[in-house]
Formats: structure tokens, C-alpha cells, sequence
């Protein structure tokens, strides 16, 4: 047995599979799509690999050797063991799924998307739960270190490897108490905007955003009075207060119509917010991640129930 025979060829388990069962060269040849020279010669190194002749002439036909007839159930188990190793795994049937799942989103896209979200996992995967994990993990290398399986929101500098795909975007509203100097008008000016009080919503506390630079650009500057880390702490306190807000338009107007909140539109050229979701790309192929990215896809989309705006209308 020569250096080359005595390295490990799962492609001679696999021709010798299809030379047992074809008993002739040519039919091994045309079964693997290779040409009979070709498999003549793998014939020859298995017969030294082996120490066997394997396929002896006997007429005009081929009969396998003693040796050959032993080692052929054997060989066809390894072949179809690694055919199904190797095989793309099936669909993931999701009510035989098991798992738990993490997934990072804002307050904003919760308060639209896990409702329809968990009313869908839960009625096709019982098995399945959602862990959904505060905004403090934004920005950190959770996917690529396996601490989140999903994010969804505003994906900001993703890591070079993550994969990312757009939902759709939305705009924001100013939102306000009923009884708010502000609540009813048609029509609210930049000036009159500025000149009232504000909630300012910020995880690092910032008073200064996007806002403040238009207001800057038109002359005009508002007075922030308190700065709050989570949108549902700031609609809380714009109920109670005579003090603005922003508010996400469509899937936020049930939980401010809840609340007795008014809206109107913000009197600045704001940039849509676009909203998506991010994974790391160990999950791109995993059955049931693919399945949990599409149950996000059809609950975005879902009628049921109002989200933020799609571009696709």
C-alpha cells in the first residue's frame, strides 16, 4: 500500500458503493457521472487499498471476491450515513421545535411587533419561547458571541460579518395630552413646537438629538425639561404633564390612543426611521432561525394589527 492508499478517500467508499452494487465498471462509471478510464483507475486503488482484487473478471461479466461480498452492507450503511450527514437538513416542522430564542428590539417595535409576534410563534411552536432582551445589548458583539440570535430595530454599525435586512421605516409624531395647548390644532408651526416644553428619550441621557439641529438650522432652539431612557416612561410622563413627546406613526397609535394622547406632525424635515433585522451568519441556514426570521417578516406585514409604515406600502 502506497502514501497516497494509506490517507483517508471517503471518495473510494463511495465508488466502491457504486462498483459492488453495479458489478461492472462502466455501469459504476455512468452511475457517478465519471468516465470508465476514470473509475478503472479508482478500481486499482482500491484494490491496493484493500489488498483485494474486489471485482474479478468471470465470463464477460464481473463477480465480486469473497471479501468484497462481506464488505458490501457495510459499505452502503457508511455511504448512506454520510449522504445524510452531508444532506440539507429538512424544514423545521415547528410544532415539534424546542428551543429558546433571544432577541434585542426597542421598546418602539415592541410595542407593535411582539404582540402579533407571540400570538404567531405560540400557536404554530409551542415549544418555542422569546426572550426578549433590553436595548443595552445594542451596539456590543451579542450575535457574534452567540448571546443574541436575533436584533430588531434601527441596526446601527452592525459587525462586518452580520447579516441585516431591511422591515420598513416609519416617521415620527409629536404626541401630547389632551388637555395640551397644543392638542386639536390643525396646523402646529416650527415656532410654536419649539416654543413648548419637552420630553427628551435617550439611553445615555443626551438633551440633544436630530430634533434640536433643525430647530437650530431655522433660528429656533426648545427647552427639554426631562430626558427619559425608554419610550414607554416618556408617553407615561407626557400623559401626566403638559410636555411633548415623539412617538413612532402607525403601530404606536393604539397604545397612545390607550393612554388619551393626541398627536401631530412634526413641523421639521425629519429622515424616515428604518427599521430591520440582524443576525450573525452561524444562524443563516439553521432551519428554525430561517423560520423565526419569516414569522417576523409575516407579523410585520400582518393587517391584524397596526405597525410602523412599510416602504412597500
Amino acid at each position: 500500500m502506497d502514501g497516497l492508499d494509506r490517507q483517508l478517500d471517503l471518495n473510494l467508499l463511495v465508488a466502491l458503493d457504486a462498483l459492488l452494487e453495479e458489478e461492472s465498471v462502466t455501469g459504476a462509471a455512468a452511475r457517478l457521472h465519471v468516465s470508465a478510464p476514470a473509475m478503472s483507475r479508482t478500481l486499482g486503488r482500491i484494490r491496493r487499498a484493500l489488498g483485494d482484487p474486489v471485482l474479478v473478471r468471470a465470463g464477460r461479466q464481473l463477480v465480486p471476491t469473497p471479501r468484497a461480498v462481506e464488505l458490501r452492507p457495510g459499505v452502503r450503511a457508511l455511504v448512506h450515513q454520510a449522504r445524510a450527514l452531508l444532506a440539507p437538513e429538512p424544514v423545521t416542522d415547528p410544532a415539534r421545535l424546542s428551543r429558546d430564542f433571544t432577541v434585542q428590539a426597542s421598546e418602539m417595535v415592541l410595542a407593535g411587533l411582539a404582540p402579533r409576534l407571540v400570538r404567531a410563534v405560540a400557536g404554530q411552536a409551542p415549544g418555542v419561547t422569546l426572550r426578549f432582551m433590553p436595548e443595552a445589548l445594542e451596539g456590543t458583539p451579542a450575535l457574534r458571541e452567540g448571546r443574541l440570535d436575533l436584533e430588531i430595530g434601527v441596526i446601527g454599525h452592525p459587525d462586518p460579518e452580520t447579516r441585516t435586512e431591511s422591515l420598513g421605516r416609519t416617521r415620527l409624531l409629536a404626541a401630547v395630552r389632551a388637555g395640551h395647548p397644543l392638542a386639536g390644532r390643525k396646523t402646529v408651526t416650527a415656532g410654536a413646537f419649539a416654543a413648548a416644553d419637552h420630553i427628551g428619550l435617550s439611553r445615555q441621557g443626551r438633551v440633544r438629538g436630530p430634533i434640536d439641529d433643525r430647530l437650530a438650522e431655522l433660528g429656533l432652539r426648545r427647552r427639554v425639561v426631562a430626558v427619559v431612557p425608554g419610550w414607554s416612561a416618556a408617553l407615561l410622563l407626557c400623559r401626566e404633564t403638559d410636555l411633548v413627546c415623539l412617538a413612532p406613526a402607525g403601530g404606536a397609535a393604539h397604545h397612545l390612543d390607550a393612554l388619551g394622547l393626541t398627536t401631530f406632525e412634526v413641523p421639521l424635515e425629519l429622515p424616515p426611521v428604518v427599521l430591520g433585522m440582524a443576525w450573525h451568519p452561524r444562524n443563516d441556514a439553521d432551519p428554525a432561525h430561517i423560520w423565526l426570521r419569516d414569522q417576523v417578516r409575516q407579523s410585520w406585514r400582518r393587517p391584524t394589527a397596526p405597525l410602523p409604515e412599510s416602504p412597500h406600502g
